[in-house]
């Protein structure tokens, strides 16, 4: 079979790799669609990976099923989340997936660009989701990125009536606009240098895009907010700036969300004075556990989020190296995923 491998974020070769074995409690499934995340054209954080069949978004059909396995069948359209938890230790009790060693360890073999990926055990019965009939392979791949949104916005604490600040628009950054206007948000600003992604958030439910090109971010939200500010602020991009943007436009007793993460060697410089009185919490927000693809799957069904309005780009397996570029390029786009024949 034909896989992807990264080696750097200019380096991606196709290779022939055999097709993996299914073991006891495991499936097979050939990908028919796979999207191309923010992270995976994100080159320091790639390289320290390299080299990967990278991929973390697919929605496929399963071709095979090892022994033990009855909740799946040959044919049945899934999404298939990359990690999963093990449901018992102490951070699974807690509802912090994420941290679960089960959940750090896991992953889909040997990754979403491929045509053919094996389900390990824990992954199937963790989180592996069959896709409704009606719903394109293009809507599930969407799962795993509507996901990180919800749970985004959960551990935001975001209540309906709240002001949401959105930095950064592009694909992430729509879902959350999308999903806080769903959620019934009073008003909703974001910010991105590229005026097709400010217009394309004020289509999906933003009040107001603003481009930094034209005048202060800042000030442009206090005065729209008559000196209020946001009272949930998503920090889309993993950049210092970004962030102490986010802190500057938070409401007093607001919420900042620190959605992707720093260079290692980055530092953010705070005042804890200022956090203190005007008890602004900073909470970080990294990918999803399977309560949020439960729930990201039940918006996608009921039509809150489908390709139609997210998809903007879509590419051949063959075609892979134009469609990473135009991920990595970020202009007028938002997602960009493979679809396999």
């Amino acid at each position: 079979m034909k896989v992807a491998r990264l080696y750097d974020s200019t380096d991606i070769r196709f290779e022939d790799d055999p097709i993996p074995s299914v073991g006891p409690g495991e499936a097979l499934v050939k990908t028919r669609a796979c999207g191309i995340c923010s992270g995976d054209v994100m080159g320091w954080y790639m390289k320290k990976k390299a080299p990967l069949v990278f991929g973390h978004e697919p929605a496929g059909e399963v071709v095979e099923v090892g022994e033990g396995v009855d909740d799946f069948q040959p044919g049945d359209r899934v999404f298939v989340h990359h990690h999963a938890p093990c449901f018992s230790c102490r951070a699974c009790q807690r509802g912090e997936f994420v941290q679960c060693p089960t959940w750090r360890a896991t992953k889909i073999v040997p990754g979403g660009m491929a045509e053919y990926f094996v389900v390990p055990k824990d992954n199937l019965a963790g989180d592996t989701l069959r896709l409704p009939k009606d719903m394109s392979f293009a809507d599930g791949s969407l799962v795993e990125p509507t996901a990180c949104a919800v749970k985004s916005l959960r551990r935001s604490g975001f209540q309906a009536g709240e002001s949401v600040f959105v930095i950064g628009l592009g694909i992430m950054g729509q879902l959350h606009v999308a999903l806080a206007k769903h959620a019934g948000a009073r008003m909703i600003i974001g910010t991105d240098f590229v005026p097709y992604r400010c217009e394309k958030a004020v289509e999906l439910g933003a009040d107001l895009g603003l481009n930094p090109e034209d005048g202060d971010v800042e000030a442009a939200l206090k005065e729209y907010t008559k000196g209020e500010m946001a009272e949930v602020v998503i920090v889309g991009p993993g950049s210092i700036e970004a962030m102490e943007l986010g802190l500057r436009c938070a409401a007093k007793g607001g919420t900042v969300v620190l959605f992707t993460a720093s260079k290692p060697e980055d530092i953010l410089t705070l005042s804890p004075n200022d956090l203190y009185f005007n008890e602004i919490r900073l909470v970080p927000s990294y990918s999803c556990g399977p309560n949020d693809t439960r729930e990201a799957l039940r918006l996608i069904q009921a039509g809150v989020i489908t390709a139609e309005k997210f998809i903007t780009h879509r590419f051949p397996f063959d075609k892979l190296h134009d469609a990473y570029r135009n991920a990595a390029q970020a202009r007028d786009s938002l997602k960009t995923i493979i679809e396999f024949s």
